[in-house]
Parts: C-alpha cells; sequence; structure tokens
C-alpha cells in the first residue's frame, strides 16, 4: 500500500530534491505539495519531474485538504510549528525538516500527538553522515567528561544555533552534563565569546560564505582531544535517502521522536 504525502516547502532546496525522491519511491505517492509562490501549479512543471502530478497550494491547510498519511514539514521556523499542529489534528502523521522550533514547542506538539495517536519525528538533520556524528558523540560523552560544539553554516542562516546542533546539544546533556572548569560567568574579559550553553555545553555558531551546513563536537581529556565532525556541501541529495526513510517510519510511531536513529538499527 503506498502512503500518501504532502510535502511543504516541496519547491525549496531541500523539498524539490525529496520530491524527485519521492516520484522514483514505488510506496510512496505524493498528493500534495505547498509552495505559496508556485500556488495553483503542478509540482511537476516546476521541477521538470513529469510523474510528479500534486497540485501545489498556498497553505498547509489547503494541502492538507487532500487526504494524506504523511506532511514532510520544510519551511521555516516562522510557520513550521502552526503546520505541524494542523496537521496532528487532522490526523496526519508529521516529519519535521525544519529547524528553529524549541523544547517547548516539541513539548506542545509530543502532547498532541499522543492525544491523537500520530506519530512525529523531528530530524534536524537527515543525512546519514550527520545522524552518526550525533550517535558517536553519545557514545564519547559517555566517556568523556568535557565538550564544546562548533556550529558551521552560510552566512545567509537566519537561526543559531542549526536544528542538527540543537538535537546534538541536547542529546549529550541527556547522557551527562559536560564539567567546565572556570564558570562561564567567571570568565576574565569577554564572557560572551565562550559561547551559548545549551544542554549544559558551550556552543560557538560561525555564519560565513563557503560553509553549507556542518556540526563539530571536540571532546578533551588531558594530553589528548577527540574531534567528530560532520559536513554537507551544496547540494541536497545527501539529505533525500534519510527523509524518505523517516517517512516510511513515522507511521508507525506514536508521539514525538527526535532524531532519525530512533528509528535505525545503530
Amino acid at each position: 500500500m503506498s502512503l500518501k504525502v504532502c510535502v511543504a516547502g516541496a519547491t525549496g532546496w531541500a523539498g524539490s530534491e525529496l520530491s524527485r525522491g519521492i516520484a522514483a519511491a514505488d510506496d510512496l505517492t505524493m498528493v500534495a505539495a505547498v509552495a505559496r509562490r508556485h500556488a495553483g501549479q503542478v509540482l511537476g512543471e516546476v521541477l521538470g519531474e513529469p510523474r510528479l502530478a500534486a497540485p501545489i497550494f498556498a497553505s498547509v491547510d489547503e494541502g492538507l485538504a487532500k487526504p494524506c498519511d504523511v506532511l514532510v514539514e520544510y519551511t521555516s521556523a516562522g510557520s513550521a510549528k502552526a503546520n505541524i499542529l494542523a496537521a496532528l489534528k487532522r490526523d496526519v502523521h508529521v516529519v519535521v525538516g525544519s529547524s528553529g522550533l524549541t523544547d517547548e514547542d516539541y513539548a506542545q506538539i509530543d502532547a498532541l500527538a499522543r492525544e491523537r495517536g500520530r506519530g512525529v519525528l523531528a530530524c534536524g538533520n537527515f543525512a546519514l553522515t550527520a545522524v552518526l556524528l550525533i550517535k558517536f558523540a553519545e557514545m564519547a560523552a559517555k566517556i568523556i567528561p568535557q565538550w564544546e560544539i562548533i556550529d558551521y553554516a552560510y552566512a545567509g542562516k537566519p537561526d543559531a544555533p542549526s536544528g542538527t546542533v540543537r538535537e546534538l546539544a541536547g542529546r549529550l546533556g541527556k547522557v551527562r552534563q559536560p564539567q567546565v572548569q572556570v564558570p562561564i560567568g567567571e570568565t576574565a574579559g569577554m564572557p560572551a565569546t565562550r559561547g551559548g550553553t545549551l544542554g549544559g555545553a558551550q556552543v560557538h555558531a560561525v555564519r560565513l560564505p563557503g560553509f553549507v551546513l556542518g556540526a563539530e563536537a571536540i571532546f578533551g581529556m588531558p594530553d589528548q582531544t577527540l574531534v567528530i565532525r560532520h559536513n554537507a556541501g551544496s547540494s541536497a541529495v545527501p539529505y533525500v535517502d534519510g527523509a524518505l526513510l523517516a517517512i516510511r517510519k513515522v507511521a508507525g510511531l506514536v508521539g514525538l521522536h527526535r532524531g532519525l536513529d530512533t528509528v535505525l538499527e545503530l
């Protein structure tokens, strides 16, 4: 049985590549797309992919009028929460690829998902190398007591830290709280240069041309360091396989699940 999918942000950088991936999948059918700028058109005509016959709507509310099983939320932090809640109220499972949602947002989403008996799979990053970064970093945090995180992104990325780094910091903070030898408030000079505290760790966000998306976890012990780093290039191709996997898995979940590794056998 084919899963019916609606993609919000279907003509964007990541959403367009995912839409092509759905078109090539035998077990998935794209029934609706959301992209305000292209509303009223057919997705396949916009993307040059004749297998995509889904109509494009201006809003998620309009797109969800077409019966579907899964909404993929690939828009922006400003609209993501409302879109996710709207889908859950229609008893639609949700895969979240947008960044910028807070822990409070996710708590509200989880409560509604459980109330409706639907699953939400929120992934800061669908790239398998990013998934492994988080998993390997969790393993390191069990052994090494001190770490900091660097968040890399292109100059125009408005949110900081990225969804990937929010997820990474939160997951490491659940393993244990990192040790800090000099409390941040006691820093001599400019405490702000020590970064922001997230999940108990210091996070440093770099926003410069030349980067696309990347994350680095640095662990330190006396006379030794461990650096685990994920880098993404300019193509959205690395995110397709993980997103397709998330679409196939989310229908078997109830409540909020954060991280693609929660549905992988790692």
